[in-house]
């Protein structure tokens, strides 16, 4: 399942996750409250996978004092191995703005440079949060695509991008096949349930639950 910029009413609720097919792994994509997170955490026996998004909204509160969530693994930054599978990990937004999680150009050359270096035995997906140059890329400057992501998505080349931060679709379909490297770009905007399948070395996603 992979969730992103809202808190679904659908997955937040009583008997959550009874209604939905069974999944080995949570992808958040970023803009997931704290204690969104932790629900799903608690909830579920599987691992959660998270990367910040550009609101900041990921810690909790309590008492006098803050912290990030427990129970989940925040993937900025770094490839870790969960269900199976090695994912790397970059979370916030190019800058347009005074605020915590926006990097400059500089920032993400030299962050996806280290991540590229420590994925370089190979990714099965990457989980951002701000999306690559293509397709999926919001037709305003705070929503822009990041070019440092679509090069190391050319470099490391990943079976599958998972992103957020796009909230409006503006028409556009909800995955596409990178032409250049032919990773399968997933908006996880809302939540989606992927089921994935092995084919001659290719994985297919099947969007099976919106938003």
């Amino acid at each position: 399942m992979v969730v992103a910029d809202m808190v679904h009413p659908y997955v937040y609720r009583t008997g959550f996750p009874s209604g939905l097919p069974e999944f080995d792994l949570v992808l958040a994509a970023g803009d997931i409250p704290g204690f969104f997170l932790e629900f799903l955490a608690s909830t579920l026996t599987v691992p959660v996978v998270y990367v910040p998004g550009n609101h900041n909204d990921e810690y909790i509160n309590e008492g006098s004092g803050r912290h990030l969530p427990q129970g989940v693994i925040n993937a900025h930054g770094r490839v870790v191995t969960e269900a199976g599978l090695r994912i790397a990990g970059w979370g916030g937004v190019p800058r347009y703005r005074d605020g915590e999680n926006q990097y400059t150009a500089s920032q993400a050359r030299w962050g996806l440079s280290k991540l590229a270096w420590q994925a370089r035995g190979g990714v099965d997906i990457f989980l951002t949060h701000a999306p690559p140059l293509g397709p999926h890329a919001g037709s305003d400057y705070a929503h822009r695509g990041c070019e440092f992501i679509s090069g190391f998505i050319e470099k490391r080349r990943p079976s599958m991008v998972v992103h957020g931060h796009i909230h409006e679709y503006e028409g556009k379909k909800v995955s596409y096949t990178d032409a250049a490297t032919g990773a399968q770009v997933i908006n996880a905007y809302g939540y989606h349930i992927l089921e994935l399948a092995a084919q001659n070395d290719t994985v297919l996603a099947k969007v099976g639950a919106g938003d």
